[in-house]
């Protein structure tokens, strides 16, 4: 039977009186892309610090690989990668100097091999400091040293922070190619278009509490619906007390648009006794999607 790579159970975490996540359950199974969506604060990077045992829980448990990330820590740490929000290295020590001294942990035969592969791919000039890289040039480093000894895991906060666009695709791809060879990825970002075009689940999060985990494209099939309306003459109120709609929008005296969850019938029948000269219902984008279940 097959073994989840990430298995968190009611995970909890509270900085004093302040509260980081609580009552987290999460499962990420392997070869998933798995998302983990929410602005900054939500809680998630509480969580992966947790998993890479950078934090203590204040309750609950959670394992990777099938090990407990305290107890097993140093082991998950093998088999794993991590690429921060923030990218930092030895600021004195060159990029070749760097990656070679970051290999030397995971013990891999093939690192050199990797290095090289990356260091092309990204255009990376390995004789130049840490100290006088730009912000993108590190968090090419951060991607090249988390991924050497190819890990079973990749464990991703932010990554594109700092990549230019050409980069980032650059990226997507090579993601795209390792879990195809395997690798199980953990994406976690607040750019929601970054999530759909790599992701096939996604936990949304807020104020450290999980609200929904789902399926992208079943989200784009639920009911929520968005509609625009052109209306001759003024807008009833009552469209306003309808089951249902939500982030009403007026786009001119006579046109407005919002997000509906309802039964359509309602809707119509409302509508019934009004005058429209247009009515159009599309799909919502992920990022509307994002927020009806946020706000």
């Amino acid at each position: 039977m097959q073994q989840p790579v990430i298995r968190i159970k009611d995970l909890t975490k509270y900085y004093g009186k302040a509260k980081g996540i609580e009552h987290v359950n999460l499962t990420v199974q392997e070869g998933e892309i798995f998302g983990f969506i929410g602005p900054n604060g939500a809680g998630k990077s509480t969580t992966i610090r947790i998993l890479l045992n950078l934090i203590f829980p204040t309750n609950g448990s959670a394992e990777v690989l099938g090990m407990d990330v305290i107890r097993e820590s140093k082991r998950i740490k093998k088999l794993t990668g991590y690429i921060p929000s923030d990218a930092n290295a030895y600021m004195k020590m060159t990029v070749a100097e760097f990656l070679a001294y970051s290999s030397r942990f995971y013990f891999s035969g093939n690192s050199g091999r990797k290095i090289r592969e990356l260091t092309v791919l990204f255009d990376l000039d390995t004789k130049r400091k840490i100290a006088d890289l730009s912000r993108g040039n590190r968090k090419k480093v951060a991607i090249i040293q988390s991924m050497v000894h190819n890990p079973k895991l990749l464990i991703l906060d932010e990554p594109t922070t700092g990549l230019d666009p050409l980069m980032q695709q650059q990226f997507f791809e090579l993601l795209r190619k390792e879990n195809h060879n395997g690798m199980t990825i953990f994406f976690s970002s607040h750019v929601l278009s970054e999530v759909q075009l790599l992701c096939e689940r996604v936990a949304i999060i807020k104020e450290g509490e999980i609200i929904k985990i789902e399926n992208i494209d079943n989200l784009r099939k639920k009911q929520l619906k968005k509609v625009f309306l052109e209306i001759e003459g003024e807008i009833p109120r009552e469209i306003a007390t309808i089951a249902g709609i939500e982030h009403i929008m007026m786009n001119s005296g006579n046109m407005l648009s919002f997000l509906f969850s309802g039964d359509i019938n309602d809707l119509i029948r409302t509508l019934s006794a009004t005058k429209l000269m247009n009515m159009t219902l599309e799909e919502p984008s992920l990022e509307e999607i994002f927020m009806h279940y946020y706000k």
